[in-house]
């Protein structure tokens, strides 16, 4: 397999391997709680596709056509090991996985904001399954490296990055809080469904900030609250029965923060509210959605009484 670390002079690549290892024999481990996820994973090495197509709604990684009955049997199986998918389409050899969020509704949204990816190194801070990753590979970057924290996500992605043969892509089982690990590593940074998770917003972004080499382009995305003023709400225990949700701002506060964190050229390039076609049940998400989460009698909030969500765009530039 390539080597990421190649091609980013300044990461610290002594405690980036070190990790890496530490990772890597802690995996190695035989309890359930590793093997639920690294069995699939494992199960599905002997194979990889001859057709991919980065480019559509469902990021499509080999046809039905390509495999024995016996080998669309494991593909299937194994898909359904990584469930609950929250990120996707995907269309794995036939196998067609309807995820909790229709991503490709946040890509397009996104797209008229996108950077020139050409030849640019590239970081999606929470990456999930690594959806977003794909979409970016018709955009011809040099190298995308995810960061991931959940084992189940990290295996998923692993999973179908091998079958797809996508080598420009690249995982570390780390999340936002080891971006210090890559100073002045990254041309292009995508922070999409992360912040809010936070206890230091604006510690993170001048983290990731740092992170950035001289003009290189952020893309945030976040929940947020309706309104002008540059505000955030703090709830009180959860927010959209979440627990580990606390600054929830308003699109002018995030743009403040970026500011105020050293970013220039600060762009909000899309507001729009949350609905249930975007985030759903589905078959491969079978637990609480979107609708759960709003008061049954009224939907401009939620079931503890705050605004209900907007998702909001922000692009920034790093420093020159």
């Amino acid at each position: 397999m390539r080597e990421y670390l190649d091609l980013l002079k300044t990461a610290d690549k002594d405690a980036i391997l070190t990790r890496r290892a530490e990772t890597a024999n802690r995996l190695a481990q035989t309890k359930k709680g590793f093997l639920r996820f690294r069995e699939p994973y494992e199960a599905l090495h002997h194979l990889q596709a001859q057709f991919t197509d980065f480019s559509k709604d469902a990021v499509t990684i080999g046809r039905g056509t390509e495999l024995s009955e016996a080998d669309r049997h494991l593909v299937h199986d194994a898909m359904r090991a990584f469930m609950p998918w929250r990120k996707g389409p995907f269309d794995v050899f036939g196998v067609e996985i309807d995820a909790e969020w229709q991503s490709w509704r946040k890509w397009n949204r996104l797209l008229p904001a996108l950077p020139d990816l050409t030849g640019k190194v590239v970081a999606d801070i929470g990456c999930n399954n690594g959806y977003y990753m794909f979409r970016m590979l018709p955009h011809k970057p040099r190298c995308v490296v995810g960061l991931e924290p959940f084992l189940q996500h990290y295996y998923c992605f692993k999973t179908l990055r091998h079958l797809a043969g996508a080598e420009e892509l690249f995982i570390e089982l780390m999340g936002v809080e080891d971006i210090p690990l890559f100073p002045s590593c990254f041309d292009v940074v995508f922070l999409m469904g992360i912040i809010y998770h936070r206890i230091s917003p604006v510690e993170m972004l001048r983290e990731i900030r740092a992170a950035m080499r001289p003009g290189g382009v952020l893309i945030l995305e976040s929940q947020a609250i309706p309104g002008e003023n540059p505000v955030a709400l703090f709830p009180e225990a959860r927010y959209a029965k979440v627990p580990g949700t606390y600054f929830v701002p308003t699109a002018s506060c995030l743009r403040n923060w970026l500011l105020r964190t050293g970013f220039g050229e600060v762009e909000i390039f899309c507001s729009h509210p949350m609905s249930s076609e975007e985030q759903r049940k589905t078959a491969w998400m079978a637990f609480e959605s979107y609708e759960d989460f709003l008061d049954p009698h009224n939907p401009n909030l939620t079931v503890e009484g705050y605004p209900a969500p907007l998702r909001v765009f922000l692009r920034a530039t790093a420093p020159s």
